[in-house]
């Protein structure tokens, strides 16, 4: 699976320009001098008239035979979507390097006293630097990583491009098998470093080509929210057990009022902050509390959880638009 709208992927590479969370709107107003700023507050005003969005477009007028398809059929959906949009419609999420740099730890090694994103440091003064510290990377040596919802590999063949320790290992699954096809298909794809295998993680049991606690980075990138709420739990619960006792989920999706979720109509929503695209594919919008008790319930501690609220625009047509997305880890509590 994959994250379908513009998610702050115009970052073009690791080193190509300052890390986002410092550029903060301008004192005289003129919010078109730049195509995006971060770290932007919302007054009541905009809560109030993105929670009035929200009521109005969740009034649930989909029958439960609709509801029962969306979830049985899921996988189709998707495959239909891969199918259409192959390859060209994703960029490769180079961006994920600077927000998650457990994931290249050779680059981290390189900019040790870069300072961490803005938003971070102001919502979380304790563990602040922890992120960019050597010692505090799961793994230093032999690092295997599983992506869950890899789609057609636009975050793992940066991951491979990046990291150059040659006892990495990353695994990557999608349930489409569309997408599966696809990503197998790139160039790019080394079986020595890399296998990519067909699962669907609502199921209650994983057939894996790896052990359970064997993991030590397991990456959620805009792929939870395509779940059903009411089976995330379980996706989380097993990721705890493959995941090693000290390794960490590193998790990024739709933050509750993202542009996405306003923009929905009538007849959408399945629920509480729950809905179905055009296409059949299903998004849910996350509050921080939600990414909380889903992992902390679980077996895990909390190192970052943060709401990233950012401002885009397009400067030809003098139009705004916010985003708001969940950026956290979670690391497995050592027994």
């Amino acid at each position: 699976m994959d994250d379908k709208t513009s998610n702050g992927d115009s970052r073009e590479t690791v080193n190509s320009r300052p890390q986002f969370g410092t550029r903060n709107l301008p004192s005289d107003g003129n919010i078109f001098q730049h195509n995006a700023w971060d770290n932007v507050t919302w007054d009541e005003e905009q809560e109030k008239l993105a929670q009035r969005k929200v009521n109005e477009n969740s009034i649930v007028t989909v029958s439960s035979e609709q509801l029962l398809k969306y979830e049985t059929e899921a996988d189709k959906y998707w495959d239909k979507f891969y199918g259409v949009h192959n390859d060209g419609f994703f960029k490769n999420r180079h961006w994920l390097l600077t927000e998650f740099p457990e994931l290249a730890p050779d680059i981290v090694k390189q900019n040790t006293e870069r300072p961490m994103r803005a938003a971070l440091a102001d919502q979380d003064k304790n563990h602040g630097d922890r992120y960019i510290k050597i010692l505090d990377l799961p793994c230093k040596d032999g690092c295997r990583i599983l992506e869950i919802g890899c789609g057609v590999g636009n975050t793992v063949f940066p991951i491979l491009t990046y990291n150059v320790d040659p006892k990495l290992f990353v695994y990557c699954c999608d349930f489409s098998t569309k997408a599966i096809d696809i990503l197998q298909q790139n160039p790019a794809y080394n079986v020595d470093r890399c296998k990519a295998f067909v699962l669907d993680v609502t199921q209650e049991t994983w057939t894996t080509p790896f052990e359970p606690e064997s993991l030590d980075i397991v990456v959620l990138i805009f792929v939870l929210s395509a779940i059903h709420p009411d089976k995330m739990q379980h996706v989380v619960r097993q990721i705890h057990r493959y995941l090693k006792p000290g390794g960490i989920v590193l998790f990024r999706d739709y933050g509750r009022y993202d542009l996405a979720q306003l923009r929905f109509k009538k007849g959408n929503c399945l629920g509480g902050n729950f809905y179905a695209r055009g296409d059949g594919t299903r998004v849910y919008f996350f509050l921080q509390e939600d990414v909380k008790t889903l992992f902390t319930d679980n077996g895990f501690t909390e190192e970052q959880n943060f709401a990233d609220r950012r401002l885009q625009v397009n400067r030809g047509k003098q139009l705004s638009m916010y985003r708001v997305w969940i950026q956290a880890k979670y690391r497995k509590i050592f027994a």
